[in-house]
């Protein structure tokens, strides 16, 4: 487990990079981001994108489930979603399946919806805000 202590925004680009880094080192293609809402899932997503060289607008893909995007090696990029699923039959009927083991990079927002479909090689990524100062947020990678 590692831990990384955001103290404001400006420590954002550093948190993408260093987690943009381990998902390389790992081989890991599905990163399940757990944390509150507001917490900065979608805007490290979007910090994460845009190093990737992601030119499209990211956000959080809340009524589509999920956004695809292209990286600057041409490179697809998925995004889902998963907050406003019930059950997991509509992970299934979206086909959640075909995204998660293609081997393209898969950012899952909300995956404790879906905890139980997650592979098992799946990196966990937890922002929990500081209940002290809004603008602080301990990132822990597993």
């Amino acid at each position: 487990m590692e831990t990384i202590k955001l103290d404001s925004i400006e420590d954002l680009p550093d948190a993408a990079e260093h987690l943009l880094d381990v998902i390389r080192k790992r081989g890991i293609s599905v990163v399940a981001l757990f944390g509150p809402m507001g917490a900065g899932k979608t805007t490290l997503i979007r910090e994460m994108a845009s190093q990737m060289g992601v030119e499209d607008t990211v956000t959080s893909p809340t009524f589509a489930l999920i956004n695809q995007y292209m990286d600057a090696e041409g490179n697809t990029i998925n995004h889902f979603d998963f907050y406003r699923i019930n059950k997991l039959s509509e992970a299934y009927d979206m086909g959640y399946e075909e995204y998660f083991y293609s081997g393209d990079l898969c950012l899952v927002e909300w995956p404790e919806k879906i905890e139980e479909l997650l592979p098992d090689d799946a990196l966990r990524v937890t922002i929990s805000p500081d209940p002290e100062d809004e603008d602080s947020r301990t990132i822990t990678i597993e």
